[in-house]
């Protein structure tokens, strides 16, 4: 690893008495009254929540998970007057392509654990040696062990700077970007702020609209027609919480910083309503990695922190800067807005790389890691 006095090695160690005080919350717990007939529909039903907050309390290992994280080098630095935690895995083949790998939200760094070693070691994991990355990933500022940021302001324009110099400190030159919901925004952003560094942009992730030109729709394939649909159902019918966090983002953190359950509740609705054909969220993800996604909002009490991410980045949604770098998507059957491809080229002329997979859903690093990451070798492969 590059000397460099501001990056510090960093540890997992949650003291005892956080996870004292989580178990004693969780017995504490006063559950909401819900008519008996209630389902998914109305939101997290309170006898599935009953049921996954018994298993956090009495079989869930948060222990177990904070020695999975330590397993990999992390370290910390100060960016721009907040701390950055990261993971930085390094491959043993020595013309590996350094790469970026930025999560979303309500995502954290657990989402990669399972494809660190497939790309960073290929040879171990049926792959080609010339298809190894070296790894970086970072947590975003004011999620999880980044910890609280100390202002306001920390939207994607802000975080993608800050992964630049990240990636500067570290040595890394050269670079890819890779990642998924709000981890895809940065990426993006990443290749337009440093297109001399990012020799390229993958995305699992990648929100398109109508220009409103009657002459676009008209010229749309009836798949594409049905995307339209899925977004506007989206708008209209499931982006409540993005919302709340855009307009008012403290005003619901209170409840978050005070209630696990409430907490786990937040999140896991996303792991139901956002994963491929999954009746209850261990369909597509198991249940202890959801709680280790938890506890690290929960641990680092960076509820209000991540929220205040879409009020920060609420006016880069629609109008995206063209990207001038190559970009690869993608698309996974279970995303709630899947791209469409004419509407993506207005601001992406590059696009090299355009896979439409029958399996996984917006969290394709834990549902599908296999298909996500053969994907990242090819697209990366001819830029190496």
């Amino acid at each position: 690893m590059v000397s460099d006095d501001r990056i510090r090695p960093f540890r997992v160690d949650i003291p005892q008495e956080d996870l004292d005080d989580l178990a004693e919350r969780l017995d504490r717990t006063r559950w909401s009254a819900q008519a008996a007939d209630s389902g998914w529909e109305y939101g997290v039903p309170v006898d599935y929540l009953r049921d996954l907050s018994a298993y956090w309390r009495t079989s869930y290992d948060w222990r177990r998970a904070e020695a999975q994280l330590n397993a990999f080098p992390q370290f910390t630095t100060e960016i721009d007057g907040t701390t950055v935690h990261f993971l930085h895995v390094r491959s043993a083949e020595p013309d590996a392509l350094p790469l970026v790998l930025t999560h979303g939200w309500p995502g954290s760094v657990v989402e990669f654990l399972d494809v660190i070693g497939p790309l960073t070691d290929p040879a171990a994991h049926g792959g080609d040696r010339a298809d190894a990355f070296d790894l970086v990933i970072p947590s975003i500022p004011g999620f999880g062990l980044s910890g609280p940021t100390p202002d306001n302001g920390w939207g994607v324009e802000r975080v993608a700077a800050a992964w630049a110099e990240l990636m500067n400190r570290l040595g890394h030159r050269r670079y890819g970007a890779q990642g998924g919901d709000f981890g895809s925004l940065i990426s993006r952003q990443l290749g337009v702020h440093a297109p001399g560094n990012v020799v390229g942009v993958h995305l699992n992730f990648l929100l398109t609209f109508p220009s409103g030109d009657p002459a676009e729709m008209a010229a749309l394939s009836p798949a594409d027609l049905e995307r339209v649909g899925r977004l506007e159902t989206f708008n209209t019918e499931w982006s409540g919480y993005a919302q709340v966090q855009t307009q008012r983002p403290h005003t619901v953190s209170h409840a978050l910083a005070d209630s696990p359950v409430g907490q786990l509740a937040w999140i896991v609705e996303k792991f139901k309503e956002w994963t491929y054909r999954a009746d209850v969220p261990e369909d597509a993800v198991s249940r202890d990695r959801i709680l280790t996604n938890v506890m690290l909002y929960w641990l680092t009490n960076t509820a209000a922190s991540a929220a205040r991410l879409y009020k920060d980045s609420a006016t880069g949604f629609g109008l995206p800067r063209q990207l001038q770098v190559p970009l690869g998507i993608a698309v996974f059957p279970g995303e709630q807005a899947p791209p469409v491809r004419r509407f993506a080229e207005r601001a992406n002329p590059h696009i090299t790389s355009w896979s439409e997979f029958d399996t996984g859903g917006h969290f394709a690093a834990l549902e599908a890691p296999g298909l996500l990451v053969d994907d990242i070798r090819q697209f990366f492969r001819p830029l190496r």
